[in-house]
Order: C-alpha cells, then structure tokens, then sequence
C-alpha cells in the first residue's frame, strides 16, 4: 500500500526531475493553441504520454525477455519525432513540398498538421514521443520495472497506472496554467507568429539534446550545481519503503562497536539478478591490458574474479590527486583481503613515460602497493568504463555490478562502508563467517588538502595544452627564446632562455628559470632529466631547497603550513630539464 501512495507521489514529482525540467516546454508549448484554453489539447498530450509510458514499459519488460532492444533506440525515436515537428512548427509550409506529399499523402497531412490547432493524432504523437523519456527519470519507476512486476504481475500494473496517473496530472496542471498565461498575452494566434518559431526551435534543440545525449549532461550539471533535486525527495520516501534490507546493515556498519557483525542474525533482503540488471550497470572486462604488476607475471580478469568484491582504481603514478588516495586503497586492501576483496589498480597513463612499465613498478613499490595493477596504456578500459576522471573508484559486487563509484578525492569513508555492504552481502549469500571489521580507516601517512583555499589549477608546459603560459607563443612546437616580462600574473606561466617545446613537456637548451605566482599550500612539479640536474626552488624570492631532477615523476617543491599566494622560482643552471606540469594542494 505504501508504494502503492508513494507511485503516485514519485509521478507528480517527477516533472520536477533534473532530466524532466529540459523537456517542459515540449508539453507546455505543444499544449498551445491560438487565443483560447484548449483544454481537450492538453488532455490529448498528457493522456498520450502517460499511454505511452504504460505501453513503452510492457514493451521493455517484453523485450528484456525475448530480444534484445538496445536503450539507445528509445532515444532515437524520442529525439527524431521531436526533432521532426520542430523543424513543422518552424516551417509550416514544408509539408506543402510535392516531394514529400508523394512517398504518403495521408501520413503527411495527419504529420503536417500535427503542431497545428485541435489536430488530434498530431497532439497523440507528441505525448507519445516523450513517454520513454519520462519512463526514465524516476527512481520509483525502476523498482516497479525491477521488483514488483516480475514477481506480482497485476499488483505492478495497478503501481504504474498509480505513477502514471501522478504523472499526467501534475502535466495537465502545468500545462492548464501555462495556456491561462500564455493566451492572456495573445502571441500565438498566428500560426507562423515568431512565437510559434521559437517554439519550433525550443523543439528542435531538445531533440538534438536527446539524441546527442547532452540531457545526462545537463541533468548532471543541474544535480551538481545543487539545483533542487525531487530525485532525493523520492528516494527518500522509497527507502522508508525498502530500507528493511540495508536499515539494519547501516545501523551495524554506524555502530562504534568495531567486532564482526553475524550477518546470519541481520534480516536483509538483497537485490536480485535481474534487478540489479535494470538499476546498475554491469562492469566491462579489462581490456587490452599492456602488461601486469603484482600478479606474477600471469593476466588477470573481472571473469575470474567473479563471487568476489572488486574495487576499479583508475590511477596514474605522477597524478598529486591519485597519490593521495592510495594510503587508503592500500588500508581497505590490507583489511579486506581476507574476506573476498581485490582491489585491481588500472594505470592509465597521462604522459608517454607513464606508459613504460618499469617506470609504473618503481612507483608501485614506492607507494607500497600490493595489490594487482593493469596497464591500459590505450586507454581500452578506461573507455569501456566510460570514465574521463583521474582518480576515479568503481566497486564491483559479487554478481560483477558496478554498485557504487567516485570520482576523485575523498569520500573515504562513504566508500568503506560501501565496501562493507558489498562482503556483507557476499557473505549472508554464501553462507560463510568472515570477521569483518566494520571500523573506519584512518591511514596515518595521509596529505589533507582543502580544494576550496587551492586557487592555481594544473598548468601544462607542453604545446597541447600550455595556454597559461604568459610569456612566448602558445601551442607552438619547436625552439622559442623567453624573456621575462616586467609583471607577473597570478596563474601565468613565465620561463627564461631557450626551451624546445614539445607537445607533452618543455626542455630548457641552457641556463634558464621558470617562474608562477599561485595561490595554494603546496606546490608539485611533473619534470625529469636524461642526465639529471640539479634546481634551486625560491619561494617569494627566499631560497627553499636544491632538488636533483632525473626520473619522471612527481617532485614536491613547497610545502607549507597555510595557503596563500606566493611566487615560485625554480632556477636550471644546465640544460636537460624536462618540465611536464605544475600541480597543486
């Protein structure tokens, strides 16, 4: 009963969704018609989207069972009609072309007239075409997709009527109070008005959104810049209805009690296969892996390693953000080993050097890592991952779904208890007693940094990327002189004497000096030397320290106790260095 009330709730908020909010004026706009409130207009869209939705989910659940439909379908023919009677709304006249008239004369005139007062299959197919849209915005819609209509055919039915029915009047409302202000300003009587073009325009830019996929963008940019977001509202009221299987699991996993928890004793109820296939996304297999660390030479995969919890740490040896986090996969690694984890480190290198493997081993045994470490110096798995973030953690259950993943610093704690719930899920299924400690780590050789005092962002020397530099020509490879001008900027990159730039790194061909005015604590330097060579680094014109530069990889040049901005001279008495970038904490 109480999703049944919920259903409907999550139907009226759903136009308040992050990727519903894009996609308003489509019903509000195709809901308008000249002078007069046409309420049989509204009610012709609104019904036909939630038909829509009724129908397109049978189709989905039908589908899953017997072919195959691919998602990206569904977007196509979602964005294509909309796409389509935007470019009719915009130019009207289009349907009178005899090229058109001649491959359907009657397809043609129901479609031509479909944006143009009281026509009724043009309205049916607009409502129509955004049902599947609609269908995936919400989190209550999924767990009726998952859970109650495999199990309870008829009780599922009565659930989604309930959401459609949510659904469509809080669509009629909005569009029967936009057509009240809309009508009063009279600007769309004319059916060629510039008001009825911007709406064609209106349609066929949310068509291209769709079908270019930019809407998740948007979506994720409305959700991050903490707009409000009724996703969270609803989630909130379905974990009061499903919270049996995970309230007892947290209220183990918050207590200060640090002894193993008997998992046999927790009444949980886990998701199943076929839930977990429609709420998660199955994790890709390593891909074209360049070579292996830490497992003996022998090739590893996610196949093999199936029935266990494994944790994706996407890394790269002289990233500053991935180095500190692994003091904590090293933690969780050492802690959880024993009870059915593996973590797998995929280096995916960002600079050439990153990609020689004994470059990456050193640097394996320099940070104490025991765990497995895979080259994807094609970037393979990190493009099946979809991934564009370094560091990033994926964790992958014991059924070999992503369950839970970050991108970045931080979050540890939130990713140790996610970890914690994966083996105990693990455990409670195949009946087995691990100790598992449900204590938060706290590594002790951790760097903490505040991002929101850190004002200076990575800066590149090489011409792909260098366009902070403030001195010489950007983006250009080959020789250049430098000469150091009189003022230097906050975030400039300034060098002096002669430097061969390359497209990843700058080389210096004699003395020379490298100076950048930051704001931040702490300061890293990505640079390396054939021969090696030795630098003097100046903070504020006071000399720091002498630092001999050979291998490539992250050197750290300041460390201080506060933030602030200084002015950092690195000083090169001899030729050689190879500067990559700047970094910063």
């Amino acid at each position: 009963m109480f999703l049944l009330l919920t259903s409907f709730v999550a139907g009226m908020l759903t136009i308040l969704a992050p990727c519903i909010l894009p996609l308003l004026p489509v019903v509000v706009g195709g809901s308008l018609s000249g002078n007069n409130i046409n309420k049989k207009k509204a009610l012709i869209i609104v019904s036909s989207l939630g038909i829509s939705v009724i129908l397109f989910t049978f189709l989905l659940k039908a589908s899953s069972l017997l072919i195959v439909i691919p998602a990206y379908t569904w977007v196509i023919i979602s964005g294509g009609i909309l796409l389509l009677f935007g470019i009719v709304t915009l130019f009207p006249a289009i349907w009178e072309n005899r090229l058109l008239a001649r491959a359907n004369a009657k397809f043609n005139i129901i479609l031509g007239k479909g944006n143009k007062e009281n026509n009724f299959w043009g309205d049916v197919i607009v409502g129509a075409s955004l049902g599947p849209v609609f269908s995936t915005c919400s989190p209550t819609y999924f767990i009726i997709l998952a859970t109650v209509l495999p199990a309870k055919p008829i009780i599922g039915t009565v659930y989604l009527l309930s959401y459609t029915i949510g659904l469509c009047l809080s669509l009629f409302v909005l569009a029967f109070v936009s057509q009240r202000i809309v009508t009063r300003l009279g600007i769309i009587a004319d059916s060629r008005s510039t008001f009825k073009k911007v709406l064609g325009i209106i349609f066929i830019i949310i068509g291209i959104v769709i079908l270019t996929g930019y809407d998740k963008k948007l979506e994720s940019d409305i959700i991050g810049a903490n707009f409000f977001d009724v996703t969270k509202i609803e989630q909130s009221l379905l974990e009061k209805n499903t919270t049996d299987s995970n309230s007892n699991m947290e209220k183990v996993l918050n207590t200060t009690d640090n002894k193993s928890p008997n998992v046999k004793n927790i009444k949980t109820k886990y998701l199943t296969i076929a839930q977990k296939e429609i709420l998660y996304q199955r994790a890709p297999d390593l891909s074209s892996i360049d070579g292996y660390i830490n497992t003996d030479g022998k090739p590893i995969t996610l196949a093999e390693l199936k029935g266990k919890v494994v944790l994706l740490d996407i890394w790269t040896y002289s990233c500053i953000n991935c180095q500190r986090t692994i003091p904590y996969v090293n933690a969780w690694y050492q802690k959880y080993k024993d009870q059915g984890f593996e973590v797998i480190g995929i280096h995916t290198p960002e600079f050439s050097f990153e990609k020689i493997q004994a470059n990456v081993e050193k640097a394996v045994e320099n940070f104490g890592i025991k765990y497995p470490v895979v080259l994807d110096n094609n970037y393979a798995t990190w493009k099946a991952l979809g991934n564009q973030y370094w560091p990033r953690k994926y964790l992958v259950d014991m059924d070999g779904f992503i369950v839970y993943d970050h991108i970045g610093e931080g979050g540890y704690d939130t990713t140790e208890k996610e970890i914690q719930k994966a083996l105990m899920e693990r455990q409670s299924r195949l009946d087995i007693n691990h100790n598992i400690q449900i204590n938060i780590s706290n590594p002790s050789n951790t760097i903490s940094v505040d991002p929101s005092k850190v004002n200076s962002s990575e800066v590149y020397f090489g011409s792909a990327r260098n366009e902070y530099l403030g001195n010489g020509n950007q983006t250009v490879n080959g020789e250049q002189t430098f000469t150091l001008p009189k003022d230097i900027n906050l975030n400039n990159l300034y060098l002096n004497g002669t430097w061969s730039i390359n497209p990843e790194y700058a080389e210096n061909k004699n003395v020379a000096s490298i100076i950048f005015k930051y704001s931040a604590k702490n300061v890293y330097f990505v640079a390396g030397s054939d021969a090696g060579v030795e630098v003097n680094i100046y903070k504020d014109n006071v000399f720091v320290k002498k630092i001999e530069i050979k291998d490539e990889k992250l050197y750290p040049l300041i460390q201080d106790t506060d933030y602030g901005n200084h002015t950092l001279r690195i000083d090169i008495p001899s030729s050689g260095l190879k500067a990559f970038t700047f970094t910063f904490g």
